[in-house]
């Protein structure tokens, strides 16, 4: 059964194909009766976005699928790896804005067009800016990297086309208007692609939980009256459809290990009741310091199978 976190994807995924392929086909016509080859690179980078709106609707399905006894995680990062992609599309995207607009610069490069031209351009932006706003809702709402990412690639659309539609109006008194505002644009992309591999990154590698969470997780656990317990080694693990938590827990050394055992599952239970995140709990006895990540693998290594 489909989810509702899957349907607003393909929802967006479509919408984003279908808006963006008729902006292509008016683009492109625009730019090949004006001779603007400016508004024609602009179709094609709108057509960029149809592209990668297909790639994040093929990880949205190939996320979705179950966990399997190879992947007993699930697959959620399918939409990472996606998100990894378009911020890749969007440095790429932005290496070209900034080398065309040097390009310009250096030739003197004017930016002419009519009538036609503004119009169309004028209703790329806005619908563009209201297809990102969307997709960011979705994210938002849902978590998703992929559909945020997809989000900005909408929006460096929107961005790319406010320097030609700011040509038509200056280009005829300042002819370095299109190459400056191209190139300050094509930063702008630059660091959408870095905030969205920065994100992706992190939660592929293991993101250490904000202290407001952490606050969060100590508060629930002293409501619940287990007596004394230190709380230590929170670590979250990310798979986009779901997260996983692991802790250390501190007990009185005296308790036994089925009341340890009793313990952190009631810990557990709390917490998938009220984050919907699975935690898994190493106990210690309260005597003994935390070693360190390194200091417990040589202590594992140490002992005998």
């Amino acid at each position: 059964m489909t989810s509702n976190r899957d349907k607003a994807g393909y929802l967006e995924s479509t919408a984003s194909i279908i808006v963006n392929t008729a902006l292509f086909a008016l683009k492109l016509y625009t730019g090949m009766i004006t001779g603007s080859i400016a508004l024609i690179a602009d179709a094609w980078h709108t057509l960029s976005d149809s592209l990668t709106s297909v790639v994040i609707m093929a990880a949205i399905k190939l996320s979705s699928k179950k966990p399997d006894k190879e992947h007993p995680f699930g697959h959620g990062r399918w939409e990472q790896i996606a998100a990894l992609f378009v911020a890749f599309v969007l440095a790429v995207i932005a290496y070209e804005f900034a080398m065309d607009s040097i390009e310009r610069f250096g030739n003197r490069q004017e930016a002419k067009f009519g009538t036609l031209a503004i119009v169309v351009v004028a209703v790329s932006i806005v619908i563009k800016e209201l297809l990102a706003r969307y997709a960011f809702y979705i994210a938002k709402k849902y978590d998703s990297a992929a559909i945020k990412a997809d989000g900005w690639h909408h929006r460096s659309d929107a961005l790319s086309s406010i320097p030609v539609l700011i040509g038509i109006f200056f280009a005829s008194k300042f002819w370095w208007m299109d190459s400056v505002l191209g190139f300050i644009l094509s930063l702008v992309l630059f660091y959408a692609a870095y905030e969205i591999a920065k994100e992706t990154v992190d939660k592929l590698l293991g993101k250490q939980p904000s202290e407001e969470f952490k606050e969060k997780i100590k508060s629930i656990i002293n409501s619940l009256n287990l007596g004394d317990l230190r709380l230590h080694h929170l670590h979250m693990h990310n798979y986009e459809r779901h997260c996983e938590l692991t802790m250390h827990i501190r007990l009185d050394a005296q308790k036994s290990i089925e009341e340890g055992h009793r313990i952190a599952t009631i810990i557990e239970r709390k917490i998938e009741e009220d984050f919907n995140m699975q935690a898994t709990i190493h106990v210690e006895p309260l005597c003994q310091e935390p070693l360190s990540y390194s200091a417990q693998q040589a202590e594992q290594e140490k002992q005998p199978l």
